[in-house]
């Protein structure tokens, strides 16, 4: 049995009685609640303050609009160490002809923190198309990131054929670096 509230103040129980299960479902407060049952004959309560009404129904039944579980909401973006495994990186997406996201940050750095759930989130918008990893500036060897031609932090960059796309640096707001970054793989995929 689902119960959805509309207010945040109810009280949901259920009763057994003689061998069959009875479901009341009770309001406090203004709002709804709607109760699912598999079957029989349930007793739904709809109040308000000033006043209540008790409704019979049989077979009642509302189907609720839950968020699609099989796909993850976040996805966490895989660490690159060193020049090696970003070539080994790069190969494998070259051969599965796949774009690869790169975000250059620093634990130090305020925005790339902020930044990083955002990016996370989005990776799950493209989990089969763009594959999202991130480097550390400071955990890694200075030549990976003059590879990477890197100046600014956070710098969202996509790779594609093994070499580099585009690049968004995101010094502004984070919803408005996602929406940069969004529209940079809407352009290479």
């Amino acid at each position: 049995m689902s119960v959805i509230g509309a207010c945040s103040q109810f009280l949901y129980g259920e009763v057994y009685q003689r061998d069959e299960q009875w479901a009341q479902c009770l309001v406090s407060g203004r709002g709804y609640l709607f109760c699912r049952r598999s079957g029989g004959c349930g007793n739904i309560w709809v109040g308000s303050r000033k006043r209540e009404r008790k409704m019979k129904r049989r077979n009642f039944r509302v189907e609720a609009m839950w968020p699609d579980l099989s796909k993850p909401s976040e996805v966490e973006m895989e660490e690159i160490t060193d020049s090696d495994h970003l070539d080994q990186i790069l190969l494998l997406a070259h051969d599965n002809s796949q774009p690869i996201l790169i975000d250059w940050m620093a634990t130090w750095c305020r925005k790339c923190i902020y930044l990083k759930p955002k990016l996370e989130k989005l990776a799950a918008e493209y989990l089969d198309k763009v594959k999202f990893y991130y480097v550390d500036v400071n955990k890694v060897p200075q030549t990976l990131v003059k590879r990477g031609n890197i100046s600014k932090m956070p710098t969202i960059q996509l790779w594609k054929d093994g070499e580099m796309k585009a690049e968004v640096i995101g010094g502004h707001k984070a919803w408005l670096v996602t929406e940069e970054v969004r529209e940079m793989i809407q352009k290479f995929l």
